[in-house]
């Protein structure tokens, strides 16, 4: 596994940031941020998502809150670099 950084909120405080991290053999991205609170995860429970999935955290994942000012470090679909981090 090949891990490359994209980017880590600016505004958060140190030792406390959402940081995204790109694995260059999967594509995956690998994402540090918080928690989702309870009442976050009680509002995707009501709201759902698609028949016969269900909206239960299985073992091995976990629901996380990322900031909006994170998006700018998402790769595109089409595997272009980021608004962030281009030229």
């Amino acid at each position: 596994m090949t891990l490359r950084f994209l980017g880590i909120d600016p505004d958060s405080p140190t030792d406390e940031s959402p940081t995204i991290w790109l694995d260059e053999e999967t594509g995956d991205l690998i994402i540090q941020s918080w928690t989702a609170d309870p009442g976050t995860v009680q509002q995707a429970h009501e709201v759902g998502s698609i028949p016969g999935h269900s909206t239960d955290i299985p073992r091995g994942e976990s629901m996380i809150r990322l900031p909006a000012i994170m998006r700018q470090y998402l790769p595109t679909p089409d595997g272009d670099e980021s608004a962030a981090t281009r030229p």
